[in-house]
Parts: structure tokens; sequence; C-alpha cells
């Protein structure tokens, strides 16, 4: 798994490091700032998404250490939502904060892309095991937010495509979203009925679904 790590790190840096070298080469095109808004929102969504589909693919495949790389996939969605959110502030609006302020209150798409924003904050901040440990059962219920900013996240994207009538990539994004949400209660609501399963009405059954060695659900 320490390998799987390693290149996904690299995946995950490469499209920074293209950023960097096209900066240094002058190969940011006609408009840098747009260029880098762009590529910078292109992967912290996308790096967002695929955050979404690790627990549904253990499910499914059955690939139970897969869920280890969904902290590192996070935190590069994360990484690239700052990058993004530095372009606009800094080289779009050259800190100034006051224009800042009125585009996010007066500029729909800007709203929900800097709410989208602040939820993975939270997120980032507790993805520790210490926080983990510290939090609880809340931890879980903390991160489903995920599924709010990258809801956010592509709405954002949308109504900032529209404008071109450029929309079948963010439509794209939104089907995929529903996709993962939509496996994940299947397999939520799976698990409840079988933990709601009634015990035989037997003495000395068992109940369906439980271990005769704990008490646990049988896989």
């Amino acid at each position: 798994m320490l390998a799987a790590k390693l290149l996904l790190w690299v995946l995950c840096l490469i499209p920074a490091a293209l950023l960097v070298w096209r900066a240094a080469t002058d190969g940011l095109g006609a408009n840098p700032i747009e260029f880098i808004t762009l590529r910078t929102g292109y992967w912290a969504i996308t790096l967002l998404v695929l955050t979404l589909a690790v627990t549904p693919v253990r499910r499914i495949t059955g690939w139970n250490r897969v869920i280890q790389l969904r902290r590192p996939l996070g935190l590069f969605a994360f990484f690239y939502a700052t990058l993004h959110f530095l372009t606009y502030i800094a080289l779009d609006r050259f800190f100034e904060f006051g224009d800042i302020g009125s585009d996010i209150l007066e500029r729909p798409y800007i709203t929900v892309g800097f709410t989208a924003y602040l939820l993975l904050v939270p997120l980032a901040v507790t993805s520790t095991k210490s926080w983990i440990r510290r939090l609880g059962r809340r931890w879980t219920y903390l991160h489903w937010l995920i599924y709010v900013s990258a809801g956010l996240a592509v709405l954002h994207f949308y109504w900032k495509r529209a404008s071109k009538a450029d929309v079948a990539e963010p439509l794209m994004y939104l089907g995929f979203l529903l996709l993962m949400l939509l496996v994940r209660v299947f397999f939520l609501l799976r698990r409840r009925r079988r933990s709601a399963r009634p015990a035989t009405g037997q003495a000395g059954v068992v109940a369906e679904g439980t271990s005769q060695f704990g008490g646990q659900p049988t896989p």
C-alpha cells in the first residue's frame, strides 16, 4: 500500500508541477490568471469527487485497504481548492478585500464556491487520527459535509460555465456525485435492514445476520 500512496502523491502533484513549469516557461497563455484559476479549480473538484468514490469502491470491490487513499485524496483536493481561492484573492483581486466581499455577497457562483471552500476547512483540519479519536462518532457526521461541499463546488462550476453555454462537464460531475451518493445511501440502508432483522423467536437460536461469537453482523 505504501507504493500506492507514493504513486498517488506523485500523480496529485503533477498538475501543480505543470503549472509551475508553464509559469516559468511563459506557457500560461494570453490570460495567465484565468488559466491558473481554471486548472486549480478543475483539479480541486476532480480530486474531491475521487475522494467520494473511495468508500463506494471499497464496498463494491471488498478492497478494504483502498480506504487508506481517501485522506490524501481529500487533502490534495483541499490543497488545489486553496490554490484556487488564493489565485482569486491574490492574483485576480490583489487582496482588495472590499471587492472580494462584494463579489461573495453579490455574485452567486462566487458565493457558493466560497461556501464550498469554507466547508472543506474543518474537514481538512479534523482528518488526523487524533481528531478522529477526539470526535468519535461525531467525526463521521461532520465528514458527511463533504457531499454538501462537493455539491456546492459543482454548482459553482456549473454557473461559471453557464455563461459560456458549456455545461457538459459540470453536469458530468453532478451525475458522478449523485451516483456516489446513491451508492452510499444504498449500503447504509442495507446495513440498517440487516441490523433490524428480528430474531427467529425460538429460544437458543441466534438472530439472523449476527455472529454466534460476539454479536457482530456477519459479513
